[in-house]
């Protein structure tokens, strides 16, 4: 059989879609990727006559051409000699990321920030559930005692172990999304700390009515209220930080820099939020309160199909704390509670959105998050679920979710089951119950539909196509370390000029999230955030010096430029875990050699960034220093002077 003419068939391929509307190419194991300026110009039925071309389609900003294994190598080879732009996989991933906006970057940016605390939240979670079994009047009523008998300083650690996290839950999202938005944690941190200072009062308490505790008015008009529980509250404040914060360090003399931008930082951002976010929520959830009264009371289900499909969006806007109010006051006047009742039903759905992702994504990061999710649910955390999995995977199973949770709530609702307590969700909310077989029974059935309902609409229609894929399956994935190639031969570094130690998005080093660098106090430069473990040399020269943690290198050119390359942010407390360093001080490179391996899991695990600092140490020597901007390939020109 004669070899085909993949000369030929890339020449075709490159016809049909368009030269100029070729923006990047590159390819994985049975696939060619291709980021397209406009898809809609494709002929895709002419596309799929060529030989060897086995389907197309069009996913995740990627215009992808199936080829098989081995045909794609020879394709993208010839293609390459077209003089198409080309890029490793890592690379073209990191711009089609760079390039997403709208709603899929909103959703991207809330998996940043939610995916590094969900752990915390789900360890919490299974405290909190376990605590609700065990601490229960309910349940010690079986064994003739209550929950007097618990001694104190038990009752103690076991509420600091089970309420430390959500009481604080603003503070460690704002510190997460700090990182994500690009200032100093540290800075996020306090702020989400003031948004929970137990000097205002708390949340919860002023929407319990038998509380005794109001809202602080300020000039008369303004309440002022904890923000306990606000989700969305805690990731604007810190949006509003980074920004403001980031802008400051452009314009502060260096001489007042270190205290007055977060003087400057932390006075303007609290007193924006607590007397201005702060207060239109405030009014928002006791509109809310009303709404909420008058659902209860519509019959045939309708009210409660509205409750219990709204309530989730509730949690995500962090005003789910106000149904405390209506609940009370029902149980207060009734000795029942509808109204947890209605709500619940999303917590089971959230069961089944796990279950939906556990079974049929590939991604294993995907599948751990949804087990964690799950335990933590489980117990009734949903935050993991929300933000890890239906904020994060274009919408449809959230909406899947809303919808089953509404279908439970309706039911129930006709069913008129109803609790006498308040307070537990998912497994532990079935206490609630046990006062009347007819209630537990009807309320454990509805439950298990809920669960059965969202799993498998999920798994019809709410999966996306990026977990399908696997971790690009182990015959697709690149080794980060294979991304790099040397240097060719023919590749002539100029003078006073920085090339890109490491592939990935080039920032200013102002906006590095660490106050050294950001101040200049090492020299000025760019911060590159990386998409691959290896960082190379930038320019011919020689090591000045090496570190015994070997995160960080220096580099000498041959017309006197002294560069720092520095691996993460606060890096050097890893002690040299998950780094390699390939050279020694006073030993000649040149541009593309092996400088630092490092393990971007590992520095993501211990909590740091993992932004590369390129410094020119002596760039006082420089009247100008020159920056590029947006996503580099290694080797591209990122500082000149």
């Amino acid at each position: 059989m004669a070899e085909p003419n993949y000369g030929k068939i890339a020449q075709q391929i490159v016809d049909i879609v368009g030269k100029d509307n070729i923006i990047s190419a590159t390819h994985c194991a049975t696939r060619l990727r291709l980021i397209v300026k406009d898809k809609d110009v494709i002929d895709e039925k002419i596309l799929e006559k060529v030989p060897l071309v086995k389907g197309t389609f069009f996913n995740a900003g990627q215009y992808q051409i199936i080829l098989g294994t081995g045909i794609v190598n020879k394709v993208f080879g010839e293609m390459s000699a077209i003089g198409l732009s080309t890029l490793s996989k890592a690379e073209q991933d990191a711009a089609v990321k760079a390039q997403q906006k709208g709603l899929k970057r909103l959703m991207r940016t809330l998996g940043d920030i939610f995916v590094p605390i969900i752990p915390i939240i789900a360890a919490t979670g299974l405290f909190l559930g376990l605590k609700g079994c065990l601490f229960n009047n309910n349940v010690l009523a079986l064994f003739g005692v209550t929950t007097e008998i618990i001694p104190e300083y038990a009752a103690t650690l076991v509420n600091v172990l089970t309420e430390t996290a959500f009481a604080f839950l603003p503070a460690i999202i704002c510190w997460s999304a700090y990182k994500v938005f690009g200032g100093m944690p540290v800075i996020g941190m306090v702020l989400g700390l003031m948004l929970v200072s137990p000097i205002l009062p708390n949340a919860y308490s002023v929407a319990d009515p038998n509380s005794g505790i109001n809202a602080i008015m300020a000039f008369g008009m303004i309440p002022l209220v904890g923000c306990q529980g606000s989700v969305l509250t805690a990731i604007l404040t810190a949006w509003i930080g980074a920004t403001l914060e980031k802008k400051l360090r452009n314009v502060m003399p260096n001489a007042l820099d270190l205290i007055m931008t977060p003087f400057v930082v932390m006075l303007v951002t609290f007193l924006a939020v607590i007397l201005g976010i702060g207060p239109v929520m405030h009014m928002v959830e006791l509109k809310l309160v009303a709404i909420v009264e008058f659902l209860v009371t519509i019959p045939f289900g309708i009210g409660g199909f509205l409750i219990g499909a709204t309530y989730p969006l509730l949690v995500i806007t962090g005003l789910h704390h106000t149904y405390t109010m209506i609940e009370t006051s029902l149980l207060a006047n009734t000795g029942f509670n509808p109204v947890i009742t209605l709500c619940a039903m999303y917590g089971f759905a959230n069961v089944g959105t796990c279950l939906a992702f556990f079974v049929k994504a590939k991604k294993e990061s995907v599948r751990q998050t949804s087990i964690g999710a799950m335990l933590s649910q489980l117990f009734g955390i949903s935050e993991p679920v929300l933000f890890g999995i239906q904020l994060r995977f274009n919408l449809r199973p959230l909406l899947i979710m809303l919808l089953t949770s509404g279908t439970g709530a309706a039911l129930l609702s006709i069913m008129n089951i109803q609790s006498n307590s308040y307070g537990l969700a998912v497994l532990p909310s079935y206490l609630m119950y046990i006062y009347e077989w007819r209630q537990l029974l009807w309320y454990f059935v509805i439950s298990v539909f809920a669960v059965v309902m969202c799993f498998v609409l999920t798994c019809l229609f709410g999966i996306p196509k990026e977990v399908m894929k696997g971790d690009e399956d182990s015959s697709e994935t690149e080794s980060l370390t294979e991304t790099v190639q040397p240097a060719p031969a023919s590749f002539n570094c100029q003078s006073g000029t920085v090339y890109a130690p490491v592939s990935g998005k080039v920032i200013p080093s102002e906006e590095i999230p660490d106050e050294t660098f950001a101040r200049g106090v090492l020299g000025r430069g760019v911060g590159i955030e990386p998409i691959e473990g290896m960082v190379i040399a930038p320019f011919d020269g020689v090591i000045s010096f090496t570190t015994d943690t070997k995160h960080a290198v220096g580099i000498t050119s041959p017309d006197g430029m002294e560069l720092l390359i520095h691996v993460g942010v606060d890096t050097v407390a890893m002690k040299g875990d998950g780094f390699q360093c390939f050279v020694k001080e006073g030993q000649k490179v040149c541009a593309g050699d092996k400088l630092i391996s490092f393990d971007q899991a590992k520095i993501a695990a211990a909590g740091h960034p993992d932004v590369v600092a390129v410094l020119v140490s002596n760039s006082d020597n420089y009247k100008d220093l020159t920056i590029r901007a947006g996503f580099c390939k290694a080797l591209d020109s990122v500082i000149t002077v």
